[in-house]
């Protein structure tokens, strides 16, 4: 009998190994099919130029929603298509190509923000801050600090990746637990809690500057700033820990079972863990002390009634220049914690030490950097041509006659976007290609751009731990390699699977509670439903 359970059992693994085989394929045949998401966004403006062209030439009009004297509404109450295929349309594209680029709203405030942040990276502050967080965990909460951490990390997202991942398998292995289940706790949390986070990050004013280009096509006018689901994201960071633990403890680990060492491909008995060091103990005590001043003297611009960044007409925190110039503020927040951590660690001695780690991140954008000028003139082009808004005006008309105006509709948004995401690992390249879609579609049925974002952010994280085509994807399968010398990219997405399937559903929830039940905003001044 045990024998005839135990044939059983092989035989079902392997079916789940086939069907994940099947999958995995599937997914790679359609990633395959992609080119670089430069070529994808170059490909793209050109499309948009020719199919401009084409329905232009037809004279494709929709009926404008917006009231009668709103601005940018034509006299004759129509949205029509504008070709890009004629003189005019050239004479634009060619003297907008520079501006398209160096207006594109997530481009500097990316770089500003991430030059603070390269300063608490290269001087240690994020590794030590990280090792100490988890390393000084105890063994009954230590599952629930590897995600958290995980989560945290997405500030600085390589260094969750390259440090964090792996120091949760040793962490796991020191304690008599399986390697696996640490990795997959910690990958869980930087990759599927991507955008979940106490702080504000660069993948906030990254995303926020795609979200109001997108928001102008219907209202010119709209402003989206980096923290507008900071709310929303900073409840997340515990939701999603706290479901990343029970995955973890009640699926994965015992899935898992007991480790076997000879399973391992390197002795693993070499491995070992750096705990903070006295001299790190100390900087990360002056590096939050310093945190606290910051913090402290920030409070004095808001807090007070007539605090000097509070909007200079109303007094409010709402649209004042304190959240407009919140990205300036990030960038402090990283930049003089890091360098107080420096000096003190010895890490960093003086301003050409703080100079060279602002070089290095800089140097390292210049993929970003590319990819931003082609995604530029994407967004420009849908923009100019009125497709987007005419688009959205069609889609939302469908929306309403299929009954899915109501809150139900993100249900389908979000797991659009995780399934998109499954092929289009990176979060500014999905949103860029489907925020002048959605954005205005969804706003045109009442919903403002900021809880579209909010939705959009749990769709773009919650798979990319099954996601072969995410970039980090190889690196935590030659991670997991370590501990189960024949694991394959079968195993390790049957591994992550558990987490997708109840983070979506898990994160879902919460999104609708928080929004839709509680009516709570989904960030600072921000609106649930849009009014023109």
């Amino acid at each position: 009998m045990p024998e005839n359970t135990k044939n059983k059992s092989a035989q079902n693994q392997g079916g789940q190994g086939g069907l994940f085989s099947r999958f995995l394929a599937t997914v790679e045949f359609l990633g395959d099919l992609l080119p670089h998401p430069v070529t994808l966004f170059a490909m793209l403006a050109c499309f948009i130029v020719v199919l401009s062209g084409i329905l232009g030439y037809f004279d494709l009009a929709v009926v404008d929603p917006r009231p009668e004297g709103a601005k940018g509404r034509e006299a004759d109450g129509m949205i029509e298509v504008i070709s890009l295929m004629s003189a005019e349309g050239l004479q634009r594209i060619v003297t907008g190509l520079v501006t398209n680029f160096t207006g594109f709203a997530p481009l500097g405030t990316v770089l500003v923000a991430l030059l603070g942040v390269s300063v608490a990276e290269h001087s240690g502050l994020l590794s030590a801050t990280m090792r100490s967080l988890v390393m000084n965990a105890s063994k009954r909460t230590v599952t629930f600090a590897v995600v958290f951490a995980g989560i945290i990390s997405n500030t600085a997202s390589e260094l969750g990746y390259v440090v964090l991942i792996p120091l949760a398998a040793m962490i796991f292995h020191s304690l008599g637990r399986h390697p696996l289940a640490g990795l997959a706790a910690a990958f869980a949390g930087v990759s599927a809690g991507y955008s979940a986070n106490l702080l504000l990050g660069t993948v906030d004013p990254l995303l926020s500057g795609i979200t109001e280009a997108a928001a102008h096509m219907i209202d010119p006018d709209y402003v989206v700033g980096p923290e507008v689901n900071w709310y929303f994201m900073f409840i997340s960071t515990f939701v999603v820990a706290t479901m990343g633990a029970l995955v973890t403890e009640k699926v994965v680990e015992p899935r898992l079972g007991k480790f076997d060492e000879s399973e391992a491909s390197v002795d693993l008995s070499k491995q070992s863990m750096d705990t903070p060091s006295e001299i790190e103990k100390k900087g990360l005590r002056w590096a939050g002390i310093a945190f606290v001043v910051v913090c402290g003297i920030l409070a004095l611009t808001i807090v007070p009634e007539n605090g000097i960044l509070r909007h200079p007409e109303t007094g409010a925190v709402a649209g004042s220049p304190f959240l407009k110039g919140i990205v300036a503020f990030i960038f402090v927040s990283f930049a003089v914690p890091g360098f107080v951590y420096g000096r003190v660690t010895g890490s960093m001695k003086n301003d050409r030490d703080v100079i060279d780690a602002m070089a290095k991140s800089m140097g390292a954008m210049g993929l970003y950097i590319t990819l931003v000028f082609f995604a530029a003139q994407f967004v420009a082009f849908f923009k100019w041509t009125n497709l987007g808004t005419v688009l959205a005006v069609k889609g939302a008309a469908l929306l309403q006659a299929a009954g899915l105006d109501g809150p139900s509709v993100f249900i389908l948004f979000i797991l659009m976007c995780g399934v998109v995401n499954l092929s289009l690992g990176s979060a500014s390249a999905q949103w860029a290609v489907t925020a002048p879609i959605f954005v205005p579609m969804l706003m045109l049925i009442g919903y403002s751009p900021e809880v579209i974002q909010a939705a959009y952010r749990i769709g773009d994280s919650v798979t990319n731990v099954i996601a072969p085509m995410m970039s980090y994807f190889g690196l935590i399968l030659a991670m997991a390699a370590r501990y189960k010398k024949d694991l394959g990219m079968g195993t390790l997405i049957a591994m992550m699977l558990p987490y997708s399937m109840v983070f979506i559903v898990g994160w879902t929830i919460l999104f609708y509670l928080w929004v839709f039940v509680l009516g709570m905003p989904v960030g600072p001044g921000a609106a649930t439903y849009y009014q023109p």
